[in-house]
């Protein structure tokens, strides 16, 4: 499962590369995972200072942070 979540995060990390932010909805159209893999992915991202992450109301928007 480690495995599974590194790769989803590399994909996120790819999209917000690409794309400057996006939402957990558009997250899971694009990059076609389960929402649930998703979302421990933007939290191990988020954890580790790489992503700013919104709550609901933004919809999970993510974005990479500046380093």
């Amino acid at each position: 499962m480690i495995t599974e979540i590194g790769i989803a995060a590399g994909d996120i990390w790819h999209y917000l590369d690409q794309r400057g932010s996006g939402t957990l909805d558009e997250l899971a159209k694009t990059i076609k995972k389960d929402r649930s893999l998703l979302l421990m992915s933007l939290g191990w991202l988020a954890r580790e200072g790489h992503i700013s992450l919104g709550d609901a109301q933004t919809g999970f928007r993510a974005t990479l942070t500046q380093r």
